[in-house]
């Protein structure tokens, strides 16, 4: 069992979850200094003879990754959020070292190298009522220093608040995920941050 502890100034939150054998690469990567913003509940530890369930930003099967088997795409690096309500939009951003720049990045400029923006729901093909967004990276060895990621409502389309989002995030060999929920105002915005050593 690999643990993963997360540390925030309220609670400490440990989740657990089994993993199937990683590459060298991959068991390497320890996130530390973890913060998760109030209100940001943990999901329930995967089962490892579950089936993966696509959409729902979580490893459901324990294996380390997110939505494996679904169209998604995973790397080191993978962040994804779900949310079922149809209309309202949500958008998952990752900002990453060292130079802060962000995935995606704004106005069309290029983001920091492997790194990627696997869907933009809703509106997009291929979201089929299933909202989901997934950012990823697909190299070897990903940039260390302070990676914060960022879900933010950014209209509710005339949808009833709150919006429920599910967030999962895969560093390495380790798989965790929380439900947050976003609305109007101060509580549009959640941020997840970690420093990857």
């Amino acid at each position: 069992m690999k643990k993963w502890a997360t540390v925030t100034p309220f609670a400490t939150l440990v989740v657990n979850c089994a993993r199937t054998a990683a590459p060298s690469s991959a068991a390497s990567l320890a996130p530390s200094a973890v913060a998760v913003p109030p209100g940001a509940h943990p999901v329930a530890a995967c089962t490892p003879t579950q089936s993966e369930i696509c959409f729902n930003a979580i490893d459901d099967n324990c294996n380390g990754v997110i939505d494996e088997g679904c169209g998604v795409h995973t790397g080191l690096l993978q962040f994804v959020i779900a949310w079922n309500a149809a209309s309202p939009d949500v958008n998952l951003s990752v900002v990453v070292p060292p130079d802060g720049r962000r995935v995606p990045e704004p106005n069309g400029h290029s983001g920091p190298p492997g790194f990627h923006r696997d869907r933009d729901c809703p509106g997009e093909d291929g979201c089929g009522g299933q909202n989901v967004e997934n950012v990823y990276f697909d190299g070897a060895s990903p940039p260390r220093g302070r990676y914060v990621v960022d879900i933010a409502l950014d209209d509710m389309r005339g949808a009833e608040p709150p919006v429920h989002v599910t967030f999962g995030a895969r560093i390495g060999s380790r798989s965790v995920g929380f439900k947050v929920d976003l609305a109007p105002g101060a509580d549009a915005r959640r941020s997840f941050s970690f420093d990857l050593p």
